[in-house]
């Protein structure tokens, strides 16, 4: 009876061992499983968005002195104010205008009404909006459309324009209004992530002769030219300010001491 007991005992503890095993091996492929299983999830690296690129002008010039004084009296010989009238706007950094108008009274030649106005509009890079520059492209292209709707507009003439920014268009047309003749030319320009518009126009009054319309798109060119040129200038002289030192080395070595 001892006897087979012992036996017994024997066999079972040989039979537990293909059972431990068989588990072992169990738990052995499930942890290589794993381990494999979370090599093949790990996520990959993240795909990297690209910056917009920096708007190249941070200032707007001063909008009424874009224009020099001798082209406004060039252009608007009687101007009510040859310091320009300045657009309200609740920003200048951003959006800013002037505008100058004077009527040339000859007496019984008659009089020459003359009429300028210069916009700037600063878009700034936003990584959701998209650069400054693509940003003055979209606007630019809003504000011809405005230029084209005109009410009462006729012989309306577009153009591209050189010379004049990155990019110009020219935009003439005849108008009636007051009882006279105008004659309209308007310039939209940009230059890098700003936006000008210029619009010259004039008439004659008390039988006075009608300016040609080459004559006001020639002398709007001029102004543009100057109203583009003047938003580099601005951004340049700060710039400048920006990198000059406010005190000389020796200055700084003299108060130290």
């Amino acid at each position: 009876m001892h006897r087979s007991a012992s036996r017994l005992t024997r066999i079972l503890a040989c039979a537990a061992v293909p059972v431990m095993l068989v588990v072992a091996g169990c738990s052995s492929d499930s942890g290589s499983k794993k381990e494999g299983g979370s090599s093949s999830s790990a996520p990959g690296a993240k795909k990297s968005v690209a910056a917009v690129a920096p708007a190249k002008f941070a200032e707007l010039p001063d909008p009424c002195k874009a224009i020099s004084t001798k082209t406004i009296t060039s252009l608007v010989p009687k101007a009510k104010s040859k310091a320009g009238s300045p657009a309200t706007s609740s920003d200048t950094s951003v959006r800013a205008g002037c505008s100058w108008n004077g009527l040339d009274d000859n007496g019984v030649k008659g009089s020459q009404y003359r009429w300028l106005d210069v916009g700037f509009t600063r878009f700034d890079s936003d990584q959701a909006l998209g650069s400054g520059a693509k940003r003055a492209e979209d606007d630019f292209t809003k504000q011809l459309a405005k230029t084209r709707t005109a009410e009462g507009a006729k012989k309306l003439v577009e153009a591209p324009v050189s010379g004049i920014g990155e990019q110009a268009t020219k935009v003439t047309y005849d108008l009636a209004k007051t009882g006279e003749d105008f004659k309209y030319a308007t310039i939209v320009a940009r230059t890098g992530n700003v936006v000008v518009t210029l619009t010259y126009n004039g008439a004659g009054y008390a039988g006075a002769k009608t300016p040609s319309g080459t004559d006001i798109l020639k002398d709007a060119e001029k102004a543009a030219k100057e109203a583009v040129a003047a938003v580099s200038d601005t951004n340049a002289t700060s710039v400048d300010k920006q990198s000059s030192p406010s005190a000389s080395p020796s200055k700084s070595a003299k108060s130290s001491n």
